[in-house]
């Protein structure tokens, strides 16, 4: 989540605070990290669309999921021009981090150690989703 950029859907921190769960607000507003395994998402594999909690937009779809063993849902590829990357630097590294280009929302990371073809992967917290299935 970028705060200084104007993304087409806003929303103050009181109404975000409504909007969430406790854990979506602490993952996608305070670029926190679920814990691995935890998320229902992490198994879903019915043909869908992954949209934003925040937001709904279309982030990925399950044609591109796979089980990366990370205990993340991990994507090849996101839906065109759905999300965003800045770099993080926190903790001690450099990462890629992915945010919602809609709302801002801190999502995960991407690495370049994913499955051809891409070579990506996308590792996102499940609570920072939605699943619409087919």
């Amino acid at each position: 989540m970028t705060e200084t950029k104007a993304y087409p859907v806003m929303r103050s921190d009181a109404e975000w605070r409504e909007m969430l769960t406790p854990e979506q607000y602490r993952i996608m507003r305070q670029h926190g990290t679920e814990r691995p395994g935890s998320c229902a998402l992490l198994t879903e594999k019915r043909a869908g669309t992954f949209t934003c909690a925040g937001c709904g937009k279309p982030l990925f779809e399950t044609k591109f999921k796979f089980e990366s063993g990370t205990g993340w849902p991990s994507f090849n590829d996101p839906v065109e021009g759905s999300v965003e990357t800045t770099i993080d630097r926190s903790h001690g590294m450099v990462r890629m981090e992915v945010h919602c280009a809609t709302c801002g929302s801190h999502l995960g990371h991407v690495f370049e150690d994913g499955p051809p073809p891409s070579g990506l992967r996308y590792c996102i917290n499940g609570v920072a989703m939605d699943f619409r299935p087919e």
